[in-house]
């Protein structure tokens, strides 16, 4: 079949380009609106270059987006957080004479950011140890009489996995009502393999966000649940970096962790979270929702016992950057020393800026990554924030002998932030993600010893090793800089 004429003598090359341009000038007035120039010039050059390429990536995750109705949704959950959570405060009175002046913006700020009110009278329990934090999960499972709640951005279908599922199925059986959340990403193994027969033992295994690229539910492809919750009888809480999957899931590396066991009014706070993510994805809350209401009712009572902690919440939906925010302001109230961990920094400008003006004033600030990642991109990334970090007087130290994917900081031994949120773009504005504030000295003083295991396992970036670097190496790292807010 032939082209009619007038098709058959355009000058098919030069529409191609001329569309070339359209997409770029189309982008360069779309896309910085109400963007981070960072992101934005990210997106840009990805599109100046490849725009038939960048323009379908851009569509497709280039903005964090959820559909009108997940979002009339969460505004329905956030409702049902505040009755969960009501205001406390007398907690915040009680508080502020723990915290050094210099923090208390920090604290207020959280209070303002965070859906929830800081609560007293809890007990926090590290454990920083892979294969003995799963077996306390299990054990905490084997223990339930009414419920366990599990929000999971893996739930692998390995050894790791099998035991866990074993002991939800056992639960099951003994009557216990078990609710279980897995990642549709990040989990897609677990409910392709071990949904089905937890499913089949009574067990309500959901997929948390999972894809449709059209519909009501529609939204970005790489929108993901990072969270890490385990709720049990109401009574006890686990929450931090660790997933359920084996140490050994990265090839060349064994991972380690950092999980806390909590128990107080917190609990219910981590449940509240869990369950609004699962009410987004069934409009419903269980019965077992009135207990964590009654228990978070009884937290102003038990706030003269000390032990107070904050969940943080963030990700589309809730007050995104919430643990980003309230990391800067605390870096900025820190008089004597800040301590950095994580798996994955790209931090943005203001981020980076805080750091820096911390250890310009004399803060001793700590950074601690891995020698080795699982993200050659990112780590590459990564790298070419050490310079100006070590100008100013950052302490990088690289962690050895492990996979460190612990997320958690601390400041001037008054506060701790631990949870699942990487110091990246990615964690502060495009997941879901929870942190917990905790304002107990002990927990501090726990949390010292296990960053002090990191330092025995880690070497120091120096200016000069920096200074010998082959400038191919620079080269790379500046380039993957460029994809920061994309990666």
């Amino acid at each position: 079949m032939q082209l009619p004429d007038v098709l058959r003598h355009l000058d098919w090359g030069a529409l191609y380009v001329a569309s070339e341009w359209a997409v770029r000038i189309g982008a360069f007035l779309y896309v910085p609106q109400r963007r981070p120039p960072n992101a934005a010039r990210a997106w840009l050059l990805l599109i100046f270059f490849l725009p038939w390429v960048g323009l379908p990536l851009y569509l497709l995750i280039g903005r964090a987006y959820l559909p009108r109705r997940r979002f009339e949704l969460q505004k329905q959950i956030i409702e049902v957080v505040r009755r969960l959570a009501p205001p406390a405060p007398e907690v915040a009175r009680a508080l502020t004479p723990t915290i050094p002046p210099e923090l208390a913006p920090a604290v207020q700020l959280a209070g303002r950011l965070s859906e929830f009110p800081p609560v007293g009278g809890n007990a926090f329990e590290l454990l920083p140890h892979y294969d003995a934090a799963i077996a306390r999960i299990a054990a905490e499972v084997d223990a339930a009489r009414h419920h366990v709640h599990m929000l999971f951005y893996i739930f692998e279908n390995d050894a790791v996995g099998a035991q866990m599922a074993d002991a939800l199925v056992a639960a099951a059986g003994r009557g216990v009502t078990v609710r279980v959340l897995m990642d549709a990403i990040g989990s897609r193994a677990g409910l392709a393999h071990l949904a089905p027969r937890m499913r089949a033992a009574g067990i309500e295994v959901l997929a948390a966000m999972p894809l449709r690229l059209w519909g009501p539910n529609a939204a970005r492809l790489d929108l993901r649940n990072h969270r890490k919750i385990v709720v049990v009888d109401g009574r006890v809480g686990f929450f931090g970096s660790q997933n359920i999957v084996s140490a050994h899931a990265n090839r060349g590396l064994v991972n380690e962790e950092l999980l806390v066991r909590a128990t107080g009014p917190v609990v219910a706070h981590l449940d509240a979270v869990l369950l609004g993510d699962r009410y987004l994805e069934l409009g419903t809350l269980p019965p077992e929702a009135l207990e964590a209401r009654t228990l978070a009712a009884s937290a102003p009572a038990a706030a003269a016992d000390g032990g107070y902690a904050q969940v943080l919440p963030s990700g589309p939906g809730y007050n995104e950057g919430t643990a980003e925010a309230v990391m800067i302001a605390l870096m900025y109230g820190a008089r004597s020393h800040v301590v950095l961990t994580s798996p994955y920094v790209i931090p943005s400008e203001p981020f980076l800026a805080a750091m820096l003006a911390a250890a310009r004033r004399g803060v001793q600030v700590e950074l601690i990554v891995d020698a080795e990642s699982n993200k050659p991109l990112v780590q590459l990334a990564q790298q070419s924030f050490y310079d100006a970090m070590i100008q100013a007087g950052v302490a990088i130290r690289l962690h050895r002998g492990s996979f460190l994917h612990a997320k958690h900081m601390s400041v001037d031994d008054a506060v701790a932030l631990i949870g699942s949120s990487n110091l990246d773009i990615r964690s502060f504005a495009l997941n879901a993600e929870v942190s917990v504030l905790v304002y107990d000295r002990a927990v501090i003083g726990a949390l010292a010893v296990v960053q002090e295991g990191y330092r025995r396992n880690s070497t120091l970036v120096t200016a000069a090793a920096r200074r010998a670097l082959p400038r191919g190496q620079r080269v790379l790292e500046n380039l993957a800089r460029l994809t920061d807010s994309i990666l």
